[in-house]
């Protein structure tokens, strides 16, 4: 039946990023983030940061790229069904590991993991198409007739940053 997902679907899926060069994938061959397990209880969680980094993620981002993209999934070891950390959760952790003194050495570590088989880590972008409502400028008359005479209106600094004269 046309739009039913089939027993093998995901399977190809994954094939075809596989054949496509996932970098996601390379990065899983070449570093062992078990060896994070005795430091860190939360292994996943440190991809979560390492996708972070790689991509300049957001928290908010993170979440979203995590639940949108199957290769985020398969790296971070989730299957379509599994409950995905949220940004609350994942900035919790970020701030747990900052308290701790634990991030600088954890990046170091995966820095020399990845040196070690003679990689380094270049980080990407992913755009984030978010729509915002941009705040609209409410001048009085009086304030439209003093920029056109080359005046700045009497504003605080605060509002004055605010202000597309």
């Amino acid at each position: 039946m046309a739009g039913q997902a089939g027993l093998f679907d995901l399977q190809d899926r994954y094939a075809e990023l596989s054949k496509s060069g996932n970098p996601l994938e390379r990065l899983l061959s070449v570093v062992d983030f078990e060896v994070f397990r005795p430091t860190l209880d939360a292994v996943m969680m440190f991809k979560i940061m390492v996708l972070q980094a790689l991509y300049g993620l957001s928290d908010e981002q993170a979440e979203y790229q995590v639940r949108d993209r199957l290769s985020f999934m398969r790296f971070l070891g989730l299957g379509l069904g599994d409950r995905v950390p949220d940004r609350t959760t994942i900035w919790l952790f970020r701030e747990a590991l900052v308290t701790a003194g634990a991030m600088e050495g954890l990046f170091a570590r995966f820095d020399a993991e990845l040196k070690e088989r003679g990689y380094f880590a270049l980080g990407g972008q992913i755009v984030d198409a978010s729509i915002v409502e941009a705040p609209r400028q409410r001048l009085t008359r009086e304030e439209k007739q003093q920029i056109r005479d080359g005046e700045d209106p009497p504003w605080p600094p605060a509002k004055a940053r605010q202000k597309d004269t």
